[in-house]
C-alpha cells in the first residue's frame, strides 16, 4: 500500500451548486480508486466569483442561491476542519444534481443528518457570518490558477487549472488515462487552455 508521502496530491475546488464541479469531483473519486492520488476538496463559490456581474436573468437566480449550500459547507469546515467537507459535499451534491433537487432548505437539512452533523449549521445558508471565511476560500482558488475561474478548479502537484469540464463521469481505465493526460498537460508550463463544444450533463 502506498504511504501518503507516495500520492499525488490533488485538489478538487467545488462549489455545491455547480453541476460541472460534481462531475468533474465524481471523476477523481473514480481515479482514486486506481490511482495513488492525495484527493482533498476545497471550497470555492460561484456566487462570490459573479456577485455583481450583469448575468442573464436565471443565472443570476442561480448564482443568488448558491450561496446557501457553500455557506453551510464554509460554516461545517470552520467548525469540523477541512476534512468534513468531503462527506457533507457528497451528500449535498448527490441531491442536486443526480437527485434534481433544487430545494435547498431540504436537501442541506438531509445531507446534514446523512453525515451526522449538526442540525443547526443549516442556520448558516441564510446569514453572511460565514461569508468572509468562504471569500477567502474562494481567493484560494483563484490565486491557484492565477486569474478568474469558475468551477472545478483542478490542481494536480500543485498545478491548478479551471477545469477539466466535463459533461460525463468517465469510468474505469477512462478515469485514469484523463487523469494522465490532465497530468501530463501540468507539467507542460507553456500549456494554458484547451476547449470544445459540451454535450447535455450526463451524472450517471
Amino acid at each position: 500500500m502506498s504511504s501518503m508521502e507516495d500520492k499525488l496530491p490533488v485538489d478538487c475546488y467545488v462549489d455545491p451548486a455547480c453541476p460541472f464541479a460534481w462531475i468533474s469531483s465524481r471523476w477523481l473519486i473514480e481515479v482514486e480508486r486506481q490511482t495513488p492520488i492525495d484527493l482533498r476538496f476545497k471550497l470555492m463559490s460561484l456566487a462570490v466569483l459573479n456577485e455583481g456581474r450583469d448575468l442573464e436573468p436565471w443565472y443570476r437566480e442561480f448564482n443568488d442561491r448558491a450561496w446557501g449550500p457553500a455557506r453551510v459547507c464554509a460554516a461545517a469546515v470552520r467548525r469540523f476542519g477541512p476534512e468534513v467537507l468531503r462527506g457533507l459535499y457528497t451528500a449535498l451534491g448527490t441531491r442536486i444534481h443526480p437527485g434534481r433537487d433544487k430545494d435547498y432548505p431540504a436537501v442541506i437539512a438531509a445531507a446534514l443528518a446523512e453525515t451526522g452533523l449538526p442540525a443547526d449549521l443549516a442556520d448558516a445558508a441564510a446569514t453572511d457570518a460565514h461569508d468572509a471565511f468562504l471569500r477567502a476560500a474562494h481567493a484560494e482558488s483563484q490565486a491557484a490558477v492565477g486569474e478568474a475561474a469558475g468551477t472545478p478548479v483542478v490542481a494536480i502537484d500543485g498545478t491548478a487549472f479551471f477545469g477539466p469540464v466535463l459533461s460525463a463521469i468517465p469510468a474505469g481505465d477512462d478515469a485514469v488515462r484523463l487523469f494522465e493526460a490532465v497530468r501530463t498537460l501540468a507539467g507542460q508550463r507553456a500549456f494554458a487552455e484547451l476547449k470544445r463544444g459540451r454535450d447535455a450533463l450526463d451524472f450517471s
